[in-house]
């Protein structure tokens, strides 16, 4: 059943509910006033009717007058009198009448006494007058119940039936006003398809949740998009990575088995043949690393390090690698507080992030210096590296953490295009961020944020 079907009929249930609840409630509450009426009414006329026929007060026949004027005459209207002698019962009354003996001895005991039966009601009195104490009873069927509450459940039944029809008229209008920009949003979304990935739900609703709704369901059609553009990115440019040195292998291979050569060229043969092996070894392993760096970090271990010290070690490192680096490390952003320095990682993986930017930065600045700062705030340290190299083009900056990416303005430099989708990864292991900005010409600035480790 569809939710807009589930909404209409709880909606139409609970109204139902409601009405039938306050009906009810309006209906016993009416026939409880008017039954309490209609005996205070017998009451009146039995206490009246003792007057005349007991008392004789004025004129008997100008009170039976005044009695037929103003008292409305009642279905099935009687009274009846019966003397009280000392040790005598009613109990041949009460069988002559069809009432209980209780009612009459209630009548004694208390003074009145209420019954009704078959829509016939009975108000007796103990009435004392001058001739001695009777049991006064006035008994009359209950127009109310003849007639007016029929008339009551009539109109409630009507207004039940108008209600609910109402209510259904409501609850339909209401589901479609409800679920209309739902189904505006399925509509819009069976049109998306892998083939056209840069449609996007339209964010004009005034309803806050449906606009939260469309907001993430853009952000995840942007996420899916990038992803499906990543992935055609990385296998175009790992096909042409892998292919090269494979074409360079089979292409040495073919030439030099079309005619007999010398021992001199069959060992130059293998040489090149070994060189692009390794090349295409070494890029293999790149990849393994970067999807293995891609996974969790459950299986890395983590200890307490302090990144100044790092920096040290990865200038070091480079220095030696690449003699014509020049790195100046600024120490003017230090906290005083050494604590925040200290970060919780694996030693090995940010070392190698680390050096991936400033070997990169060394690499495409020609080895002009290279600034590298270091600081932190209450919740991150920050390493910071800038340099005045050949810089990124703007519409490329999106494409640099995919895997054999590399910048239109990087030929001459020899690269793979690993180490900064791999140092994306290690940064995210760490739970932190990378953020790069880029000038052509002007250089290139990369900054990593790493949360200050917080140890018991």
């Amino acid at each position: 059943m569809k939710i807009q079907i589930k909404t209409m009929l709880i909606l139409l249930s609970a109204f139902l509910s409601i009405i039938l609840l306050f009906s009810g409630f309006v209906y016993l509450s009416v026939s409880k006033y008017s039954y309490e009426d209609f005996y205070k009414l017998l009451e009146i006329r039995a206490v009246t009717a003792a007057k005349i026929e007991l008392d004789q007060q004025g004129s008997s026949q100008e009170m039976v007058a005044l009695r037929n004027e103003f008292f409305e005459k009642l279905p099935l209207e009687k009274d009846r009198y019966y003397r009280i002698s000392p040790g005598e019962s009613f109990k041949n009354e009460s069988e002559e009448l069809g009432l209980p003996i209780s009612f009459f001895n209630e009548i004694i005991k208390k003074g009145g006494s209420e019954y009704n039966k078959n829509s016939m009601f009975y108000k007796g009195i103990r009435y004392k007058s001058k001739q001695g104490e009777y049991v006064v009873i006035a008994s009359a069927q209950n127009y109310f119940e003849l007639h007016h509450s029929a008339y009551l459940r009539r109109t409630l039944i009507f207004a039940i039936v108008a209600a609910f029809l109402f209510s259904a008229l409501i609850a339909l209008y209401f589901s479609r006003f409800v679920f209309r920009p739902l189904r505006k949003i399925t509509d819009r979304v069976k049109e998306i398809s892998s083939e056209n990935l840069h449609l996007r739900l339209d964010n004009n609703m005034n309803n806050d949740e449906l606009t939260d709704l469309t907001r993430t369901f853009n952000n995840m059609l942007d996420r899916i998009e990038t992803s499906f553009e990543t992935q055609n990115n990385f296998i175009s440019n790992a096909s042409h990575e892998l292919r090269t040195p494979l074409t360079a292998i089979i292409g040495e291979a073919d030439v030099t088995l079309s005619k007999i050569r010398t021992i001199d060229e069959y060992i130059e043969t293998i040489k090149v043949i070994l060189d692009e092996a390794e090349t295409l070894d070494r890029k293999t392993k790149a990849l393994l690393f970067l999807a293995q760096t891609g996974f969790n970090g459950k299986n890395q271990k983590f200890d307490k390090l302090r990144i100044d010290q790092l920096l040290w070690d990865v200038k070091e490192t480079i220095e030696k690698i690449n003699t014509d680096s020049r790195i100046h490390i600024d120490m003017s952003l230090l906290p005083e507080n050494p604590i925040k320095l200290k970060v919780k990682g694996n030693e090995q993986l940010l070392h190698l992030a680390l050096s991936n930017i400033i070997s990169n930065a060394c690499k495409y600045s020609n080895n002009n210096v290279v600034h590298v700062s270091i600081g932190a705030s209450d919740q991150n340290v920050f390493v910071i590296v800038k340099d005045h190299g050949i810089g990124i083009p703007d519409k490329e900056l999106k494409y640099i953490y995919d895997p054999f990416f590399r910048a239109s303005n990087t030929l001459k430099y020899e690269g793979y295009g690993i180490g900064l989708p791999l140092t994306r990864n290690i940064i995210r292991l760490h739970n932190g961020e990378i953020l790069v900005s880029s000038i052509v010409g002007q250089g290139t600035t990369v900054q990593i944020n790493l949360p200050i480790g917080r140890f018991d």
